[in-house]
């Protein structure tokens, strides 16, 4: 099979069933045509597990292993709708690089993308994915995501894949002046998605609904 068929995926992940899941999230309130777009181009079924490979456009997070998920494609739809709605900015930071699909659906859509993953073999498998994918604009680094990567910061916009209890510190001070972060915080069962924008001398947060993430754990 070819490297574009491969991409392009047939039976259960075919283009008509990508069709339906790009149509589920417009129903359920998606409305950006860049995203839905995204959600549409990127094979999924590359992120996963061949096993699970028949699973990958349902509306579902699924198991990518080291207890870790790919993210529901309405969650990334939402989040990265809401981080990129009136987005002038280039850079972004990216916590949680896991499995590479958030990553993949933002990359077109900004200029560069700074990702951080504690997990050395989930990075490892990423960064060959991303390239086999022609994804370019991407930089990686294993490292703790509650310190954020200050080399490259500020950021206008960070966009975190795994829930804390509270916003970290230390990605608020990576957020340039009207900058945006999109992350889940709270405890397990109460976690809500946090639309943060910097101003002049303070942040502005709004709840964009209840989400269930993975916990973003301290230490590389």
């Amino acid at each position: 099979m070819t490297s574009n068929s491969l991409r392009q995926g047939i039976g259960m992940t075919s283009a008509r069933t990508r069709d339906r899941l790009v149509q589920r999230l417009r129903d359920q309130g998606i409305r950006s045509r860049d995203v839905l777009e995204q959600i549409r181009n990127v094979p999924r079924h590359l992120f996963v597990d061949e096993a699970l490979a028949s699973r990958a456009y349902e509306d579902t997070a699924l198991p990518i292993g080291h207890g870790q998920t790919i993210s529901q494609p309405f969650v990334v739809a939402r989040m990265t709708e809401a981080l990129l709605a009136r987005f002038e900015g280039e850079t972004v930071l990216e916590i949680g690089t896991g499995c590479g699909y958030q990553t993949a659906v933002l990359a077109p859509l900004v200029k560069k993308i700074y990702s951080v993953e504690r997990i050395p073999e989930l990075l490892r498998k990423t960064r060959q994915r991303l390239r086999e994918l022609d994804i370019y604009n991407v930089q990686f680094r294993p490292g703790d995501g509650w310190q954020g990567w200050p080399k490259y910061g500020p950021y206008d916009g960070i966009i975190v894949a795994a829930a804390a209890p509270e916003i970290p510190a230390k990605l608020l001070e990576q957020l340039a002046p009207a900058g945006r972060l999109v992350m889940p915080v709270g405890p397990p069962g109460r976690q809500e998605l946090t639309f943060v924008t910097r101003r002049d001398d303070h942040f502005e947060q709004l709840s964009l609904g209840a989400v269930s993430f993975v916990p973003l754990v301290p230490g590389a």
